[in-house]
């Protein structure tokens, strides 16, 4: 809209509440200031209403007598809409159940299971970008998770987790990238054919500062904390800021965030990538549901290199984004860590610790063989193959062999034997 149309509505009606709280919001995104006097006295308005949506803590503009209740700044920010699914999974406290879940178990059995839920996010984390990469990188990545919410979340940190992800950079640099990126297939020429494009490269560091003041300002405003991950991280993957590793690097953002809010009890992290992994076709379909539309308002053409170049400003598609479908997602998975993962797992470990002491006190033999004994009648649903029975178990009599299968029988009686433990029957 013309500047000069716009200061015609606002001096026409400078009390209207449409008019009072879209002249703050043109000022405050445009970062122009019109030529009109300040707003008259009158009663200040929220910006938002906090009926409707999740808000910040209100900030009063004297000059428009609007109260600014964003999640974010206006170089960044979201919105997130109360719905009835995030109200009724707010009322359920799942910060306050993780804590009864962890409080209530040893502190051995609380660090193992830690240790196997890390693992198994770092390994879903990988297998979601299609890679299967060797145990140590595994090990890397998820040292790297677990210093997550440590360190002030900046450009730099993110940079440096980026270098720890990308282990070899003969071929892709760490760091904002320089180029176009862009998701999507190739035609038969081997150009681009792209499904959704991250913002321009001139335009990261812009969108970057801005996604970090509107995190700082949803954690500072006491914003939920899965709300506020969904937020940053979210916002993070659909600005794509570098060449490769975006998708690993949000999931981590969404470990920052819980952590550094103490939403995750200490030293645990809750494998919200195992449950995007088996809820992909959700996953994609959340992330799919912000790309898709902004496709028509973006040109570009390849480039002789085979990427894609933006040809026309798009800063403000990745600016402000409705982050409502993306908040609804990553809690139902958190939900499920809170009340299936975890429990399962610390469920798992007390069962299987059960198993082997039974074991050892019936046969003597050494931990690594009773854990065997364990994986390998559980894997045959309750007993003991012939080719284990003949094989390394032989020097079993086939009464230890019977009452071995009863004792973890005995010990996973009621477990769910649909849902293995997250970690994996090598626990």
């Amino acid at each position: 809209m013309p500047q000069a149309e716009f200061e015609a509505v606002v001096r026409k009606a400078p009390t209207a509440l449409p008019v009072r709280r879209a002249w703050y919001l043109y000022e405050a995104l445009m970062g122009h200031t019109l030529d009109v006097e300040d707003a008259p006295r009158a009663e200040a308005i929220d910006l938002l209403d906090p009926k409707a949506y999740f808000t910040g803590k209100p900030r009063l503009s004297k000059r428009h007598r609007v109260r600014d209740n964003l999640l974010g700044t206006g170089r960044f920010s979201p919105v997130i809409r109360r719905t009835d699914a995030l109200e009724q999974v707010l009322k359920l406290d799942l910060a306050a159940k993780a804590r009864a879940i962890v409080g209530g178990t040893g502190g051995h059995l609380v660090a193992r299971a830690a240790s196997f839920m890390l693992l198994a996010d770092s390994r879903a984390s990988f297998q979601i970008e299609g890679e299967r990469p060797p145990r140590n990188r595994l090990e890397r990545w998820g040292r790297a998770v677990l210093q997550a919410g440590k360190n002030r979340l900046t450009i730099d940190e993110i940079i440096r987790l980026h270098g720890v992800l990308i282990e070899d950079t003969r071929f892709v640099r760490v760091g904002l990238r320089l180029d176009g990126v862009f998701l999507g297939e190739r035609d038969h020429n081997d150009d681009p054919l792209p499904e959704f494009i991250g913002a321009a490269a001139a335009d990261l560091n812009d969108l970057m500062m801005g996604m970090l003041e509107a995190n700082d300002r949803m954690r500072d405003d006491g914003l939920d904390p899965v709300l506020q991950a969904a937020a940053t991280a979210f916002g993070f993957v659909y600005v794509h800021p570098f060449e490769d590793g975006n998708g690993r690097l949000h999931r981590c953002l969404i470990h920052h965030v819980l952590t550094e809010r103490k939403f995750t009890p200490p030293g645990m992290v809750f494998p919200v990538s195992s449950v995007m992994l088996d809820r992909i076709d959700d996953y994609r379909t959340t992330l799919q549901t912000h790309s898709a539309p902004l496709m028509p308002f973006i040109d570009w053409r390849p480039t002789p290199e085979r990427n894609v170049e933006v040809l026309n400003g798009t800063a403000d598609l990745y600016r402000y984004f409705d982050c409502t479908e993306a908040a609804e997602f990553l809690y139902a998975c958190v939900r499920r860590t809170v009340e299936s993962d975890l429990p399962r797992e610390i469920g798992y470990l007390r069962r299987h610790d059960e198993a082997i002491r039974r074991i050892m006190d019936a046969v003597e033999m050494p931990d690594r063989i009773a854990e065997n004994l364990v994986m390998f009648i559980r894997q045959n649903k309750g007993t003991l193959s012939k080719r284990r029975r003949e094989g390394e178990f032989s020097k079993l009599r086939d009464d230890e062999v019977i009452l071995i299968e009863q004792i973890v029988g005995d010990a996973f009686e009621g477990f769910d034997e649909a849902s293995a433990p997250i970690g994996g029957e090598t626990n």
